[in-house]
């Protein structure tokens, strides 16, 4: 019998503010049964503990990962279940991981949050470390990425760099969440972002309560008590 190919997202998580954004993209991925080797950067360390308390070693990766995943966007801990699945962890330091090369089998990168020090980073094809780098093979490869820049407000080195990232391929996804889903708490603007990172990968999800032309029927679900997401994945 032949051994079923391992073809992963890879996920890149920069310094910029958002990690609640990273931790619901992650989640998902998992749940819809996708491999996902993620890289987290130096800087986002530093927003990591800042945003959540938590702070993610090289060496207690699972550990921190887990923490990390089943806290909610309000801050609270065990909000969510973790999915089980596929998941391997590379340094930021590491040039000679996986993703790194080209002949290495990916699907393509979601980088959320995209900082601007990232996006101009990849822009230049700097590879400064190893989410740059990974992300310059997504380009170089013609492989989907994605760039959730989280930023505000912009200036125009950044808009220039955006266009550049554009033109060479990647999805620009501004990491701006929408109300006509009828979200009731913070968690739904997260997973409005983190679903449409999710919808230009392609990958199935349940994470918000998508547009039917109705008028008015997120915020009827909303007073109803249903929120943003289909009643069928809220567990109601």
């Amino acid at each position: 019998m032949t051994e079923r190919k391992r073809t992963p997202w890879v996920v890149g998580v920069s310094g910029a503010s958002g990690t609640p954004y990273a931790a619901s993209v992650i989640r998902g991925l998992l749940a819809a049964g996708e491999s996902v080797d993620l890289v987290v950067s130096r800087a986002s360390r530093l927003t990591l503990l800042d945003e959540t308390g938590i702070a993610f070693r090289d060496a207690h990766w699972r550990e921190d990962l887990r923490e990390w995943l089943a806290r909610g966007a309000d801050g609270k801990p065990d909000t969510f279940e973790v999915p089980e699945g596929d998941l391997r962890y590379w340094s930021a330091g590491d040039l000679a991981a996986g993703p790194s090369s080209g002949s290495y089998p990916a699907k393509g990168m979601l980088i959320v949050p995209a900082s601007t020090a990232c996006v101009a980073g990849v822009a230049l094809g700097l590879s400064k470390d190893l989410l740059q780098r990974a992300a310059s093979v997504m380009l170089k490869e013609r492989r989907r990425l994605v760039v959730a820049v989280r930023e505000t407000p912009l200036n125009g080195q950044t808009l220039k760099a955006l266009v550049e990232l554009d033109e060479a391929g990647a999805v620009v996804l501004p990491a701006s969440p929408a109300f006509y889903a009828g979200a009731t708490h913070i968690q739904d603007l997260v997973d409005f972002v983190a679903g449409r990172v999710l919808d230009a990968a392609g990958v199935p999800h349940q994470l918000y309560r998508r547009w039917e032309g109705e008028l008015g029927r997120g915020h009827r679900a909303a007073v109803a008590g249903g929120g943003s997401r289909p009643r069928e994945a809220s567990g109601d």
